[in-house]
């Protein structure tokens, strides 16, 4: 059918590369793993910052699969996950009667990476109580198990992760200085998936294959507008959510085309500005979402096309890419504030 695009999966260089599980090839993406490489054959400390469904354990898997520590135990807690009276037991161990229902000794996770990795997911929840303890094993590579007095010594190579802004809650006095700095030894900040779109097509693919796989379905199709909805929704929910909706899609998929599954969401969260003009029943064209979303992007970027900091890098798009999108679009800036339709400027 001549409106249907051929699934093209990843291959090559990309299925063979050391971190096969991490697909793209953005430059943001190649930023990324380019520290990765960098660190991972040191014993420092790694802090893993984004948004949450951005894929940090990924990466905390690909710094230790890169290191000499390959082999050993990969061991991981999400700190958010376990109650707070819980988590130095986890971290840490007990021994038999440390505290009711401690009905035999228990080995915590410190010790069980030991000579390998351990991965703290959101670390920016430990408890203020907790943290001097944690600092301690981070610099002495000791602690003391709960109800005992004994020391325990171990080579635990550290990677942690938080989607939580660590400075803001050092400056608020909820997360303590001295810790901050040691986790922050070589911090490594994870893009969005809005900021790497050219990533988009290469992992909806991947997870077409997978899920297609698991299902036992054909897809080998993806028609042209169900991947521009892909590229273009602004996926706060990152990869996680990009995955799910893709299983959604391969689940409604028919005679081998994937289906777009985004039209409630388009209608929903991609456009608010739409709405406001045009009611929610309205019928909104590919050409018009695209426009509102780099108008929205331009706004927030004060206009600013280019750099680190402009519109095309936060689109995922190369600044001549951009511009020609506008042209096409007919979008300009405002010549006034007046212009911008913001309330209250006169």
């Amino acid at each position: 059918m001549a409106d249907h695009a051929t699934v093209t999966y990843p291959a090559g260089d990309q299925a063979e590369r050391r971190f096969e599980r991490i697909i793209g090839n953005s430059a943001w993406l190649e930023s990324v793993l380019d520290q990765v490489e960098q660190v991972a054959p040191t014993d420092s400390t790694v802090l893993v910052e984004g948004e949450t469904g951005t894929g940090k354990e990924l990466i905390a898997h690909a710094i230790h699969n890169a290191s000499k520590r390959c082999g050993r135990a990969f061991i991981k807690l999400n700190c958010a996950a376990i109650p707070l009276d819980l988590l130095e037991s986890e971290l840490f161990g007990h021994e038999k009667g440390a505290f009711t229902g401690a009905i035999s000794q228990k080995m915590g996770r410190f010790e069980m990476a030991d000579k390998g990795t351990l991965f703290l997911d959101e670390v920016g929840d430990t408890p203020p109580a907790l943290q001097p303890k944690l600092l301690r094993v981070l610099q002495e590579q000791q602690f003391e198990r709960l109800g005992s007095g004994r020391t325990h010594q171990v080579d635990v190579r550290l990677v942690a992760a938080t989607n939580r802004d660590l400075v803001k809650m050092v400056a608020l006095g909820q997360f303590r200085s001295d810790l901050y700095y040691r986790l922050n030894v070589f911090p490594i900040l994870l893009p969005a998936l809005r900021e790497r779109r050219e990533d988009i097509p290469a992992l909806v693919a991947h997870f077409v294959k997978l899920f297609s796989r698991r299902m036992g379905k054909q897809v080998d199709r993806i028609p042209p507008e169900t991947m521009a909805a892909f590229q273009w929704y602004s996926w706060p929910g990152n990869i996680r959510e990009l995955q799910n909706l893709v299983e959604r899609s391969v689940i409604l998929s028919r005679d081998g085309v994937l289906p777009n599954p985004l039209h409630k969401k388009q209608t929903g969260l991609m456009i608010p500005s739409l709405h406001r003009t045009r009611g929610l029943e309205s019928p909104i064209t590919l050409e018009e979402s695209d426009c509102t979303l780099i108008v929205e992007t331009l706004e927030q970027a004060g206009w600013i096309v280019g750099g680190t900091r402009g519109a095309a890098a936060k689109l995922g798009l190369k600044r001549t890419t951009l511009l020609a999108k506008m042209r096409r679009l007919g979008i300009a800036r405002p010549t006034s504030l007046e212009e911008t339709g913001v309330p209250g400027i006169a």
